[in-house]
């Protein structure tokens, strides 16, 4: 990274350091995921840090629609100064899972309109808009379950979760773990749910990970909750 005092820098010269950060090796590998950058976002933080908070800053780079710029957009913005309505457009034009993912989790979750928002979504008909919701439905199943209809839910993973599209599947089976896990009076529903459907059942998992097939996830993480 060229230079060392960024803070204050132009979107123009701030895109041109993203440019020459670019890896082709990186990009390759992200765009098996959908993702079209190259930026190693170790790097991508190391600005944000040096930049800190600027808000209008970030909502200029979000505004260029490059990934990495949406991306350092999201590391440097104020998640609480954003409008509902600003962050239903931002993840309806989100395009990539990784800046889906950010948005959600760094914005979206601490801002106040989180909850109104994730109601909108869970039911959007479009399931990319769709899986926001489900991602904020598993962060309130895990950390706030009061309210919700957490056999509901169960219902609609079981009917909806197998021939759910990519993104969104991934979501309602995180939501199904994560009702499991917390939920000790659901366990046996939701591992028995997992293991009729066999959503990522044989998704490849790195040594030392945890599977994200929801039986294993759900059992290993029972125990080592029992375990601490």
């Amino acid at each position: 990274m060229a230079g060392t005092a960024l803070t204050g820098t132009s979107v123009p010269e701030l895109m041109a350091e993203l440019a020459d950060l670019d890896d082709p090796r990186a990009r390759e590998i992200n765009e098996k995921h959908g993702d079209d950058h190259g930026v190693n976002l170790g790097k991508l933080r190391a600005i944000a840090k040096q930049l800190k908070t600027q808000q209008e800053l970030a909502r200029e780079l979000w505004d260029t629609g490059d990934t990495a710029a949406r991306l350092l957009a999201l590391l440097i913005c104020r998640p609480k100064a954003f409008g509902r309505d600003e962050l239903d457009a931002m993840l309806r034009e989100a395009r990539t899972p990784k800046v889906q993912d950010w948005l959600v989790n760094y914005v979206v979750k601490k801002n106040p309109h989180s909850e109104e928002l994730r109601l909108a979504w869970f039911a959007d008909s479009d399931p990319t808009v769709a899986s926001a919701g489900w991602a904020l439905t598993s962060v309130r199943v895990a950390k706030q379950p009061e309210g919700l209809d957490l056999a509901g839910l169960l219902d609609v993973i079981e009917a909806e979760m197998k021939s759910a599209p990519d993104r969104l599947q991934w979501s309602m089976n995180t939501c199904l773990a994560q009702i499991g896990i917390g939920h000790a009076e659901q366990r046996d529903r939701a591992i028995s749910i997992g293991q009729r459907l066999e959503v990522l059942k044989d998704y490849p998992t790195p040594p030392g990970c945890t599977s994200p097939f929801a039986p294993i996830w759900i059992t290993e993480m029972v125990r080592r909750q029992h375990d601490s």
